[in-house]
């Protein structure tokens, strides 16, 4: 049977989604891996949205908490609130009050990639403080560390991401993610979807 990786992101203005897209690429490129690419429910009204002029929802199915047990592996996606990932994902982990009774789940591997605004905004505080989710879940956190290689080295250019995941820098909106970003999102999901076939294999 294939290997279930889930790629579960939120993105408010599409940083996260462009992330998700590679970082679902990746993953598929792994022979025997099926990724697919969900978006967590959305929790602030159209009318507020339409306010902070974010675009429409693409078409990416929403996923409910059940359904995360069925994957054998999880990368999930958010920009950052404050250093910290933003409420839509939160409320989301929230509701897995379910899973985490049973330890549905307990064992599988888990990834976090993201986006922040600025620099000094949040590329290591975002998934540091959100570890603290998977931990509770007794998910295996797989960080992508340094086999990135020299590209995450990189001093010539701003870019984001660090050894936790594929990272970018959305400044004031209008900044997307740079070749190299998506370079080390789509790494990073054939990376972790490595990782979670061997696991499969050996258990």
């Amino acid at each position: 049977m294939a290997v279930k990786v889930y790629v579960v992101y939120y993105s408010t203005y599409g940083h996260v989604g462009k992330l998700a897209e590679e970082i679902k690429k990746g993953a598929s490129s792994v022979e025997g891996v099926e990724a697919k690419i969900w978006q967590v429910p959305e929790t602030l009204p159209e009318d507020v949205l339409g306010k902070m002029g974010a675009p429409p929802k693409p078409d990416v199915p929403v996923i409910t908490p059940q359904e995360l047990a069925e994957a054998d592996g999880i990368l999930f996606g958010f920009p950052t609130r404050f250093g910290m990932m933003a409420a839509q994902m939160k409320a989301f982990f929230d509701s897995t009050g379910g899973l985490w009774r049973e330890q549905s789940l307990a064992g599988k591997p888990a990834g976090i990639f993201f986006s922040t605004g600025t620099q000094g905004g949040g590329q290591e505080t975002t998934p540091l403080t959100a570890i603290t989710q998977l931990t509770h879940h007794g998910m295996v956190f797989v960080p992508v560390g340094y086999t990135f290689g020299a590209k995450l080295f990189g001093m010539d250019q701003v870019q984001g991401g660090s050894p936790y995941g594929a990272g970018t820098f959305a400044a004031d909106g209008s900044r997307w993610p740079s070749e190299v970003e998506l370079e080390h999102a789509f790494h990073q999901g054939k990376y972790f979807a490595g990782i979670a076939k061997k696991l499969k294999g050996s258990a």
